[in-house]
């Protein structure tokens, strides 16, 4: 059981990006796991929760935003290059879903009456949330469909700044994440002022979609920019930005500046100023390099079985895994120990499975994308 459950956890990676990666996805499974708790315990746990998939996008920006920065300066920009970004890419990102995708195909298809899968067919192209809101089915996928897109559109924009308007690297890479951020909230904005419900579908219209979200990604690439050009400022305010951050942190949960629901601010701004607070996190936590004792094994534990962690917590774990047993007798015998252990039993199964495919599936995948290059 040792040897199944073992992790081998790489010196070189950088621990306090770590620290942030496993607090994003243990908010997401906390508050995915209020679903089985009472509403009134949901609440408080709810309280002490932030956004983890905000907190996932400026991370997952700023990590290839320093790798796209560092190939464009290094070489020049051609197909082959765009190729070999996708390839590595998507072998990072693409087996996982596709493994889930398929599972949750096979298994609706088999015991769900009436189930189409050719339905389903836009999420092999991450196309079910590009401009709508994303359906019920697999609903952690709507934000591997902005991640995707992220990574299939920013080459080309900055392909083509960079073929037009024969400029460097550095004018292109922040000429393109202020021209994506501009186009994205003024999207958001044109939508705010031309629904008359916000309320009915505020959450999957303005927090849901391809379009409305792609701005969340590229404050990351921001911080990757300023990160590669003004290094010295980076490290010499590192400590200011934390506490902005902070701040602005504290602004969103207590809501210290009291806005309207559903009204400019939350339907355009808000997740900007999320992915503000999390961009001004990078400047100290990109400085930690090491950790040491048991926080830092568990951290740097977490953080390696994230991504299977996020596809398999609420649509196979919680769906089909704990929805497939009986609980009916636990339940009248004691509904405290019935609500106790499954939601024990929802961690347990969402770690358990994520560290089975990382070992046995995540790594051969990454192993063999080393081997695959266009030349």
């Amino acid at each position: 059981m040792n040897k199944i459950l073992h992790i081998e956890i790489n010196p070189k990676r950088i621990y306090g990006l770590d620290v942030l990666r496993a607090l994003a996805i243990l908010f997401v499974v906390t508050k995915h796991g209020t679903y089985l708790l009472p509403s009134e315990r949901r609440h408080i746990i709810n309280f002490f929760i932030f956004d983890g998939v905000t907190i996932f996008f400026v991370l997952s920006g700023f990590l290839i935003g320093k790798i796209l920065i560092r190939i464009l300066e290094e070489q020049k920009i051609n197909t082959k290059l765009i190729l070999n970004f996708w390839i590595r890419r998507w072998f990072r990102t693409l087996p996982n879903y596709f493994l889930i995708l398929i599972f949750l195909l096979l298994l609706n298809f088999i015991f769900t009456d009436n189930f189409s899968v050719y339905e389903k067919r836009y999420y092999f192209i991450f196309s079910q949330n590009l401009f709508y809101n994303h359906p019920k089915f697999f609903p952690e996928a709507w934000s591997l469909s902005i991640e995707e897109w992220f990574y299939l559109l920013i080459p080309i924009i900055l392909l083509i700044i960079l073929k037009t308007l024969t400029t460097s690297v550095k004018k292109a890479v922040i000429l393109m994440v202020f021209s994506v951020i501009i186009s994205v909230t003024s999207l958001r904005y044109f939508r705010f002022i031309s629904l008359s419900d916000i309320s009915v579908d505020w959450g999957p219209i303005f927090y849901g979609q391809v379009v409305t979200r792609l701005d969340s990604i590229v404050y990351g690439v921001l911080g990757a920019y300023c990160f590669f050009y003004f290094n010295d400022f980076w490290c010499k305010y590192k400590r200011f930005f934390l506490l902005g951050g902070i701040v602005l942190f504290i602004n969103i949960k207590f809501e210290i500046i009291n806005f309207e629901r559903f009204g400019l601010y939350h339907s355009v701004f808000s997740s900007s100023i999320y992915a503000l607070a999390t961009l001004f996190l990078l400047p100290f936590l990109s400085s930690l390099k090491e950790g040491k004792g048991f926080v830092y094994k568990f951290v740097s534990y977490i953080s390696l079985i994230s991504y299977s962690m996020y596809l398999l917590n609420l649509s196979v774990v919680q769906y089909w895994i704990l929805g497939s047993i009986d609980w009916s007798y636990l339940k009248n015998f004691n509904g405290y120990l019935f609500l106790l252990i499954r939601y024990i039993l929802y961690w347990f199964f969402t770690i358990f499975i994520s560290i089975i495919i990382y070992n046995y599936f995540e790594i051969p995948i990454m192993n063999l994308r080393d081997r695959i290059k266009v030349k």
